[in-house]
């Protein structure tokens, strides 16, 4: 660690004034890292769909969003012995104290202490790191990654291979892992199993992936963006279904071509109307429906009990139970052999000063993932 310490940084950061509205590139103060965090200097960030839905629909400004991405740790905290400058590391946006009860398990990946931060500050202090004339700047996740520089609690970073490019891995660090994991860990789909996903985005691409690689017999897509169906055949879908096409329900669809309903089902658009044709979709006995979609709106699931009873398993999942410092590396080391895509999920590459065009195309269903790119 350098014996200099740690100063005030001033930087470039895309600030969320209000909701819905243009983020502005603004001069942002950063503060050193304080007991137990790191400052990274982000080299690659990609735009998410929940930091869409948080932008449109959260009260907490003005705020940096942000948090899938990787960077290189620019300045460690006291007490911190587990990074040093120069490492290159992924954020997350749930860490991982490897003491709470919830760590120390080895039955979940929801840490009591680093957990999902929702107020827009860090979990150590309840304060922010950002300020622009004083003013504090709110934080998303607890990682704010769509500025030059940010700080994050140790536990919510990942120190990777410097082998692996910093501008590919980024998407490990919310959407591709978490659709792996939800087919791998949550779900731990078998040979020549029947799975559906219901939405076609990254991390239902990424359950695709997860469930060609485990030998799934039949995958079949539904979205009704069209121009989807082409290119999920890359990721493993086997059969695309688009409900406006269909003159009976889609879940019926699915039972007819399944011989009696999927072994798995994923929902993958944050849809909770969706949930419930998902559990249809599924087969008696021990059908299993994962949810990894964040809703939008109507958080509450409504299912007929009947669906239960007859032996069907609903699943939340959150990463897809990965846990984060001690899995992530793994998924690394697969992308570095070519054991798992990544690059192919990249439809788009952006410099720093165009992130609102990367909102658009999200927002318009024209991209898969944008990756920002910050200036050198």
């Amino acid at each position: 660690m350098s014996s200099i310490p740690p100063h005030v940084i001033t930087c470039k950061a895309a600030v969320a004034w209000a909701a819905g509205e243009s983020l502005v590139m603004e001069e942002v103060e950063v503060t050193p890292p304080q007991p137990m965090e790191i400052r990274i200097q982000v080299v690659s960030t990609s735009l998410c769909r929940s930091d869409i839905t948080a932008w449109q629909s959260q009260p907490i400004f003005p705020r940096i969003f942000g948090h899938e991405a990787s960077g290189i740790v620019e300045s460690v905290g006291q007490g911190v012995t587990e990074f040093k400058e120069g490492d290159h590391v992924l954020t997350v946006f749930t860490g991982e104290c490897m003491q709470c009860r919830q760590c120390t398990s080895g039955k979940s990946n929801i840490c009591e202490v680093l957990g999902l931060e929702r107020r827009g500050v860090m979990h150590s202090d309840q304060k922010t790191r950002f300020s622009i004339n004083g003013k504090p700047i709110y934080h998303y996740c607890a990682v704010s990654s769509f500025s030059e520089y940010t700080v994050v609690h140790s536990g919510c970073a990942v120190k990777v291979s410097p082998l692996a490019p910093l501008e590919k891995i980024c998407l490990l660090s919310c959407g591709v892992a978490a659709g792996l994991g939800a087919a791998w860990n949550v779900a731990d789909i078998s040979k020549g199993s029947t799975v559906v996903i219901f939405g076609l985005g990254t991390v239902g691409l990424s359950v695709a992936q997860g469930a060609k690689i485990r030998g799934a017999s039949q995958i079949i897509g539904v979205d009704t963006n069209p121009e989807k169906a082409e290119n999920a055949k890359a990721f493993g879908i086997t059969e695309f279904l688009n409900p406006n096409d269909s003159n009976e329900p889609i879940q019926q669809v699915i039972k007819r071509i399944t011989g009696g309903g999927a072994d798995f089902s994923f929902e993958c658009i944050g849809d909770t109307g969706m949930i419930t044709t998902a559990l249809q979709s599924c087969c008696d006995g021990w059908g299993l429906t994962v949810t990894l979609g964040v809703p939008k709106v109507k958080p509450e699931v409504t299912a007929h009990y009947a669906l239960f009873l007859t032996g069907r398993t609903l699943k939340g999942s959150l990463f897809g139970g990965w846990k984060p410092k001690s899995d992530l590396p793994s998924l690394v080391d697969m992308y570095i052999k070519k054991e798992i895509q990544i690059d192919e999920f990249i439809s788009h590459n952006m410099p720093f000063e165009d992130i609102n065009q990367a909102f658009n195309l999200m927002r318009e269903g024209k991209c898969l993932r944008c990756v920002i790119h910050m200036p050198k």
